[in-house]
């Protein structure tokens, strides 16, 4: 919120420079986040001072100008060449001496220079309304009462005061600090505690509230007691609408507010003093003369201040007529056909408090962040509405005249008493590290306006004001005493006090940490997908069963419905939106949750989802830049992860094709599962818009942490003897996998057999026939005792090449 400097000094006497105040706010918790300087008069009129005209003369060079002689109150009189006809002997005028800046009124300005007018040397400038920015007028040069001071400032004579506004980040919590005043109590509660102040708060005036019988009083009905807390309304009769006094509009305007009417001004000005929205309805717009507070059916059209046609929802709470036609969209816009204008005569003042989470939603439904429903959802005082109501009718009746209705509708069915709370001194010490003498507590309550009642030795009884929505624990009053007291009265202590500390292994964060470096060092990006999702996305995938969903009552976006129940498709969202931007070779990852309704509840589930698609390499002269990513780009890093996090002995088995993927395979131990990864289907990937052949590696991260660091690591010497390689050429079914080959190896010799790699893979049907490929496969063999012999090796390879034989059909090629 804005915070004006000039409307604080209405109702306390500070003698504080801006920064003090910035400074001092930031002590309550009210964190100022800058500071605007804001000029009643562009430059202020520094350099202009009255003067006394001496002489008068005619202009040896030109007959439409004089040639006078002025006192400034200084030692020098000065020769000024002036050009207005009302110049005279005798006057005081208002003198820009050499070196000044005028403004006009658009902020243009003009330097003031020594200089000649038509060979006769000027000294300054006399000047005009217009000239100094205070008019329009150019008829002639101003002409000043003869008991003015010479030499006297501008800036002191037409009481020029510049205004310091300051920005102030208001936390959800303060509903006591959404005004003008209401800032002001609480800078007066820390003065009088931390600065000695004994001025009271000069609270707003209202001795022009004096009402009278009138015709076309307004009747309210309220039909939901829930939504509308309070409903206080009042009928002004016989207005004049037009501009606002200047007094008025400059208040507004400091904090940001555009001026438009004195009638609209004024609730504006009430609301920003005292935190109260107000709204003007035409008294005579309003059909049998009787306001319905209620709700409207669904769909329901309502054209707004704005011109726009909006659809209420059955929960949007409506200012109606008689006729139960809206007239305004309660506590948070107005109607377009309802409001004061400039041949408004009669008006309805409405002051209201409406119930918080109503307004909030329905400000978010229809994007409509007004300065009254922000106000309102933080928890207005409903015991503020009559003062209110009387403020802004006073304020009418002085600059719109009026007569004011002696029939005020005030409907408060279930009125808002103040909590009572029970503060035990022990827990203000104990809580804050500081013990605070029980007269200093019962001093800062009173400066807050609390009424406190002795209740035993140890405690007492603090009654809150109502405009304190927010405290209502112990705990909440502890806080604002705090506050008050200043957090820099707390020492900081000279001792520092540890504890030892130490975490499960394998640490969560740092696992993360190792395997997204690893991630982003072989080329991926990591995304960071929304947990929230439209669950349009998985009609007919067949991916997830709706009843799953674990739908959301998202009201500030309606279409992300549900939390997301797997990983694939957020990320294909992710993947579609960078290839829509040109961003065609893509390595994606990301840490995150799946959610799903179960039957005990919901199941929450944690995954590293990793996502290629494109070519494999960028262009360039040094490497193919035509190949595509394959299956092969997606199984070495997800090989690679387990790798890292310390888990090997896994079973790979191929995935069937399923609702995901084409082929793939899944990477279990026992019956955990640690990883699945394949091509996804082309149906899925057309559905989000992508054309591109998609990749994707889902590893279940919870199941990786239960695993990670539980093998242990084994350290063995440098063998000192030479290994020796042996290379087999075998013509087998294409349905035997590497991973088959790898197996018989393995149990014809577990002891010297160190190494086993596919190097080449060849397919041709002609020379081998249908349905073969050719593996071209290497052993390495190592012993750590002695240097192996060929006879050894030979026996060895003797009897795979028959296990090969018997069990997979496998001819070898010689």
């Amino acid at each position: 919120m804005k915070l004006s400097l000039n409307w604080l000094k209405k109702y306390l006497e500070i003698p504080y420079t801006p920064e003090k105040i910035a400074e001092m706010l930031t002590l309550i918790g009210l964190e100022v986040e800058g500071i605007e300087k804001i000029e009643s008069i562009k430059g202020g009129l520094a350099g202009v001072v009255v003067g006394k005209i001496l002489t008068c003369g005619k202009h040896p060079d030109a007959d439409r100008l004089t040639l006078t002689t002025v006192d400034i109150g200084t030692e020098e009189e000065l020769q000024i060449v002036c050009g207005a006809p009302n110049v005279s002997v005798g006057q005081k005028v208002m003198v820009a001496k050499i070196g000044t800046k005028l403004y006009n009124a658009k902020g243009e300005f003009t330097s003031i220079k020594k200089g000649k007018i038509r060979g006769v040397e000027s000294q300054g400038m006399i000047c005009a309304e217009d000239e100094l920015g205070i008019g329009t007028d150019h008829s002639g040069i101003i002409i000043l009462p003869d008991d003015t001071p010479v030499g006297m400032p501008a800036n002191e004579y037409y009481e020029v005061e510049d205004d310091f506004v300051f920005e102030v980040g208001l936390t959800p919590n303060r509903s006591d600090a959404t005004s003008q005043l209401g800032v002001a109590r609480d800078l007066m509660a820390y003065l009088r505690v931390n600065e000695n102040y004994t001025e009271d708060i000069l609270e707003p005036n209202i001795s022009d509230f004096v009402t009278q019988r009138v015709a076309n009083n307004i009747s309210v009905d309220v039909k939901d007691k829930v939504a509308c807390i309070r409903y206080t309304g009042i009928t002004i009769n016989n207005v004049e609408v037009k501009e606002s006094p200047d007094w008025l509009k400059k208040s507004l305007k400091s904090i940001g507010v555009k001026p438009i009417n004195n009638i609209v001004d004024i609730t504006n000005f009430v609301l920003n003093e005292l935190g109260q929205p107000l709204h003007a309805f035409d008294a005579d717009k309003i059909e049998g003369k009787e306001v319905i507070i209620k709700t409207m059916d669904e769909d329901s059209e309502f054209v707004s201040l704005d011109n726009v046609t909006r659809k209420l929802s059955s929960e949007d709470l409506m200012i109606c007529d008689g006729n139960s036609k809206g007239l305004c969209i309660a506590g948070v816009y107005g109607g377009l056909g309802s409001g004061v204008t400039e041949s408004t005569v009669n008006v309805f003042l409405e002051s209201a408090c409406f119930n918080p989470k109503s307004i909030r939603r329905t400000s978010t439904r229809h994007n409509l962040r007004t300065d009254a429903a922000k106000i309102f959802e933080k928890g207005s005082d409903p015991n503020i509405t009559v003062f209110a109501v009387k403020r802004a009718a006073a304020l009418i009746k002085t600059l719109a005249g009026g007569d004011i209705s002696d029939n005020m509708v005030d409907v408060y069915p279930t009125p808002l008493h103040q909590a009572e709370i029970r503060l035990y001194y022990a827990n203000v010490n104990n809580l804050i590290g500081l013990e605070i003498p029980e007269d200093a507590v019962h001093s800062i309550l009173s400066a807050m306006d609390m009424e406190i009642t002795p209740f035993d030795d140890d405690s007492i009884l603090v009654r809150i004001p109502t405009n304190k929505a927010d405290v209502t624990r112990e705990v909440d009053l502890i806080e604002e005493i705090i506050r008050i007291y200043g957090l820099n009265r707390i020492p900081v202590s000279d001792q520092i006090r540890s504890t030892i500390t130490y975490t499960i292994k394998p640490d969560k964060h740092k696992t993360k940490e190792m395997l997204s470096d690893y991630l982003a060092s072989v080329g991926f990006n990591e995304m960071m997908g929304l947990s929230m999702i439209e669950s349009k996305y998985y009609d007919n995938l067949n991916i997830v069963d709706p009843v799953d969903y674990v739908y959301i009552n998202n009201t500030s976006n309606i279409h992300l419905n549900i939390m997301r129940p797997d990983m694939l498709v957020s990320g294909l969202v992710s993947l579609s939106y960078n290839i829509n931007r040109q961003q065609s070779n893509l390595s994606l990852f990301e840490f995150g949750k799946s959610y799903r309704k179960t039957v005990d509840g919901f199941d929450e589930k944690e995954f590293i989802s990793l996502l290629i698609a494109g070519k494999k390499n960028e262009e360039s002269w040094l490497s193919d830049s035509k190949a595509e990513k394959s299956f092969f780009d997606i199984k070495k890093p997800v090989m690679a992860l387990l790798s890292r996090a310390g888990i090997s002995g896994y079973q790979i088995s191929e995935l069937e094709p399923n609702y995901r993927y084409n082929y793939g395979l899944s990477l279990t131990k026992g019956p955990m599962v640690l990883a699945e990864f394949g091509e996804v289907k082309k149906t899925i990937c057309q559905r989000m818009g992508i054309k591109n052949q998609v990749f994707y590696g889902e590893i279940v991260f919870e199941n990786i942490l239960k695993l990670a660091g539980n093998e242990k690591l084994q350290v063995n010497d440098i063998s000192r003897f030479p290994t020796m390689r042996r290379d087999l050429a075998l013509i087998i079914d294409k349905n035997v996998k590497f991973s088959d080959i790898e197996s018989i190896a393995r149990k014809v010799d577990k002891k010297f057999l160190k190494q086993i790699a596919l190097f080449d893979v060849y397919e041709n049907e002609k020379q081998m026939g249908e349905n073969k490929k050719s593996y071209a496969v290497s052993f390495v063999f190592e012993n750590s005792q002695k240097t192996l012999q060929d006879v050894e090796i030979d026996g060895y390879m003797n009897k795979l090449i028959s296990q090969l034989e018997t069990e997979t059909g496998a001819v070898i090629r010689k």
